[in-house]
């Protein structure tokens, strides 16, 4: 872009050609803009500073109810075709601006994948309308924004027509730092009217190891590059220091350096997309409708909770592990050691229809890349929204204006430590989601709702990443993105899709093979349906896959996993089965090689791992292991990695499952023969040797019906037999509590960190299996010196100047808890429910939405 020169004469107006100007719109705003700020004006309405426009938003919204103050849709009322004109006008364009943006990209991960969304926002940060995608990072986006209003960026870096800002720090507004969010400013005639705003993630973003997702450092400084909402051009052009200093950080320029382009391209077709909506409109309409569209979505979201969910407290808890005892290439010592999450959730469904998620009793951060922040687990509870209580096209902030978050202080979920480690927060954000599925889905069942029934996301992995020396010999990243389609939990009428979807991008892909091989040099030996792997129940949940890789040409390659391995996070519902957890399978040193030229067999797939196939078709240093989470390890020409995909938990007693569905489930590769005898009682015969389905197994499989029935009967003597009354169980479980009786020293460390981070959580626990007020966990010395290492650290947080609804980050669980609706505070019982009273019997005076 040329420079630009703004002359004026001696009255102060300004004239220019617009043949002579790069963005002659922009050039204008710009100097209207600097007209206002050199009158002591601020960027936002009416003159105001956008800290003011904020503050103002605030307390409206506080005092009223509703969004901005908005207690009447009068656009919408009074003329909602045009409402709905406009309104699908910007969403549309928003998913044109993805779609179209997308091919400029050159990683798979965007290209393939659809790892990318975009949002329109109001100056204040509040999401209008999104694109179709990854929208998790809708409401990250919308917190980096927040952050630049809460600390004065008007002031300084300044804020004006044709900046560009960039975010992928994850506690300003991010998941993890792979996720680099792009966002420009939208002027009209002076005043802030609107951002535009694009995410996606990146292949590598220079950490301590190859990879977007590194899982070898303790500490933030391993994470690779932090950006905190930097300002990196102006004019829409971009810095030269940043042009120069950005892809040098990164083992893979070319491909940043494009899908930075992707994100500025989508960005710029938004605001022309704004811009031709208020020549359309006019202004007043366009702010009217930034604000009526997200109280109308706040109202949509709470109608919904009313008439889908029973008021009351839905409680579960889910744990995933993380172990590094032992493992090589840690960047520290005190990092060498084993983590278990803990997720002890519940969704507090109110009457009005807001809920508030509470994490109360959550374990202490960890020296390892797996903690969350509030920005992260924001941005996952809205991403699970949109694919169950709003899965319709009023998409935004509106819902979020309808919940809170309880997110105790120092634990994985709030760590307010700039020193912790992100660079997979998904790994605990997942699992720490599954039982809010279930929360739903009881409510669900409570009110007769049963087709949106659904047991839950799968854990998303294994995540195949790590780089080195590529087959073009230069230095170089790989992030395989096929973890995108993961099995589906089961549903109430149905069965899980098989490896269809994950929970941060519904619209999940797995991408093609050669595609991925022009990126990896990672050739594909096989890729297959993964049976055994979506959990066991009357509805079954969806089966992941494998990818069978080698290594070809390469030098100095690390390769590394990261799942779930002993641990299934995500359990079943209603007597289903969880999905199976993780495993590591690869061989180095192979014969591989000789083995293609001499014409012979070799591993395509492992889908028996109990069957030795593996192990018989390939010579080496094969590594089999039950854990999920390895350290980069180096690799070298013609080894092999299995990429293993997981599967969705079931729903319902497995005996109840049509024994002929069993038959078609071993047809279609998602049970092995063996596996329907175990888990379903179904007991089948070969009749034929030759004919193949997509089975995993050669041969054609027959219903015993006889043999089945009586299976069945056993199976539930069995189960009588072993029956005992829930208080005999808890006698002899609240013993071994209390007695320290073979418990595993991992298991202990959690609750007592648990217990260490919440005094509710602590009464809770005592209170339930009758312990004494002075009961603690006996920790080994190792375990003592983790906890008391991590607790003393204390807090570095990054919020310096909050607003009043983001103080709620950095008050919560303390006897001097600020202001908010929480309905956890030291005053609260952790058992306390709503009581019997409590209903939706007041009928709503809303209208109803086009999804009611």
């Amino acid at each position: 872009m040329s420079s630009e020169q703004h002359p004026s004469d001696a009255s102060g107006e300004k004239e220019y050609e617009q043949s002579e100007e790069s963005f002659p719109r922009m050039q204008e705003e710009k100097r209207k803009v600097q007209t206002k700020l050199e009158n002591g004006e601020g960027i936002g309405w009416e003159g105001q500073s956008l800290r003011e426009q904020f503050e103002d938003l605030e307390e409206k919204t506080e005092k009223t109810g509703h969004y901005a103050g908005f207690e009447k849709l009068s656009l919408k009322d009074e003329n909602p075709i045009e409402y709905e004109q406009m309104f699908a006008q910007l969403r549309g364009e928003l998913v044109n601006a993805r779609e179209t943006s997308k091919e400029v990209a050159a990683t798979p991960i965007v290209e393939q994948e659809g790892e990318l969304c975009y949002g329109l926002f109001t100056p204040e940060g509040d999401s209008i309308a999104i694109s179709t995608g990854i929208i998790v990072h809708i409401h990250t986006m919308s917190e980096a924004i927040k952050y630049m209003i809460n600390h004065d960026y008007e002031e300084s870096p300044g804020i004006e027509p044709g900046d560009i800002f960039v975010n992928n720090d994850t506690h300003v507004g991010n998941v993890h730092p792979c996720d680099i969010a792009t966002l420009i400013p939208i002027f009209h005639e002076g005043e802030l009217i609107a951002w535009a705003g694009g995410v996606n993630h990146v292949i590598d973003t220079g950490a301590v190891g190859p990879g977007s997702m590194n899982v070898s450092q303790a500490s933030r400084f391993g994470d690779g590059a932090y950006y905190t909402a930097r300002k990196i051009g102006e004019e829409l052009e971009i810095y030269n220091s940043w042009k120069n200093d950005f892809p040098d950080k990164t083992r893979t320029p070319d491909f940043l350096k494009l899908d930075e382009r992707t994100r500025m391209t989508g960005c710029l077709m938004i605001r022309n997309a704004v811009n031709d909506l208020i020549d359309d409109y006019g202004i007043e309409k366009f702010k009217q409708l930034s604000r009526e569209a997200i109280e109308d979505g706040r109202r949509g979201f709470r109608s919904r909770i009313q008439k889908t969910m029973l008021p009351g407290t839905y409680r579960g808890a889910s744990f995933v592990d993380a172990l590094y005892e032992g493992q090589k290439n840690l960047s520290r010592a005190y990092a060498s050691e084993n983590h278990l999450m803990h997720a002890p959730s519940e969704l507090h469904v109110r009457e009005d229809g807001s809920f508030q998620v509470s994490f109360e009793g959550a374990n202490k951060w960890g020296w390892h890349p797996y903690n969350c922040t509030p920005a992260a687990i924001q941005g996952g509870i809205w991403v699970m929204l949109t694919q169950t209580v709003i899965p319709n096209k009023l998409v935004n902030d509106g819902a979020y204006y309808s919940c809170d978050f309880h997110l105790p202080e120092g634990s994985w979920a709030n760590t307010q430590n700039t020193e912790t480690a992100h660079a997979y927060a998904w790994h605990f954000l997942v699992s720490a989601w599954a039982p809010l599925w279930q929360h739903l889905s009881r409510g669900y069942f409570s009110r007769g709702f049963r087709e949106e029934i659904n047991s839950g996301n799968a854990n998303t992995s294994n995540w195949l990443q790590g780089g080195g020396i590529d087959q073009f010999d230069k230095l170089h990243a790989v992030n395989s993105f096929e973890a995108a389609c993961e099995g589906t939990g089961a549903r109430y009428v149905d069965d899980g899709e098989p490896h269809a979807a994950a929970i941060w991008n519904p619209e999940g892909d797995m991408g093609d093979a050669e595609v991925w091989e022009m990126t990896e040099p990672l050739p594909f030996l096989g890729r297959n349906v993964k049976p055994n792997t979506g959990g066991a129940g009357r509805r079954t949940g969806g089966a992941g896959f494998e990818s069978m890789r080698t290594i070809k040409d390469v030098s100095r390659w690390l390769l590394y996993e990261m799942g779930n391995g002993y641990m299934s996070s995500d359990s079943g519902l209603f007597g289903g089965y969880p999905a199976a957890s993780g495993y590591i399978l690869n061989a180095q040193d192979t014969d591989l090689k000789e083995r293609f030229e001499n014409g012979e067999d070799y591993p395509q797939s492992d889908l028996d791992p109990e069957s030795g196939d593996f192990e018989s078709k390939i010579e080496g240093e094969v590594t089999r292991r039950p854990e999920g989470i390895s350290t980069p390890k180096e690799f070298d020409d013609y080894d092999m990695y299995l990429n293993y995909l997981r599967g969705g938990s079931g729903l319902g007693d497995p005996l109840e499952r049509e024994p002929e569905k069993v038959v078609e489930d071993i047809h279609d590769g998602y049970v092995l023969p063996r596996h329907a005898k175990d888990a379903y009682a179904v007991v089948v015969n070969k009749v034929d040797d030759e004919a193949k389905h997509n089975s995993a197994v050669q041969g054609e499989w027959e219903l015993d019906e006889e043999a089945t029935e009586e299976l069945r009967e056993e199976r539930m003597e069995e189960r009588e037999e072993r029956a005992q009354p829930v208080s005999e169980w808890y006698e002899d479980e609240r013993l071994r509590i209390r007695d320290d009786e073979d418990l595993i020293e991992d298991v202990k460390k959690t609750y007592e960190s648990s217990m260490r981070m919440s005094k509710q959580f602590t009464d809770f626990y005592c209170d339930f299996w009758e312990l004494p007020d002075d009961f603690r966990f006996s920790l080994s010395e190792d375990a003592e010196k983790s906890l008391e290492n991590r607790f003393k650290t204390g807090m570095k947080k990054k919020w310096k100047n909050p607003t009043k609804s983001h103080e709620t980050w950095l008050g919560v669980g303390r006897d001097d808890e600020p202001e908010v609706p929480y309905t956890w505070t030291s005053e609260r019982s952790i058992q306390d429910l709503s009581g019997p009273d409590a209903s939706f019997e007041t009928p709503s005076k809303e209208p109803a939405t086009d999804d009611d």
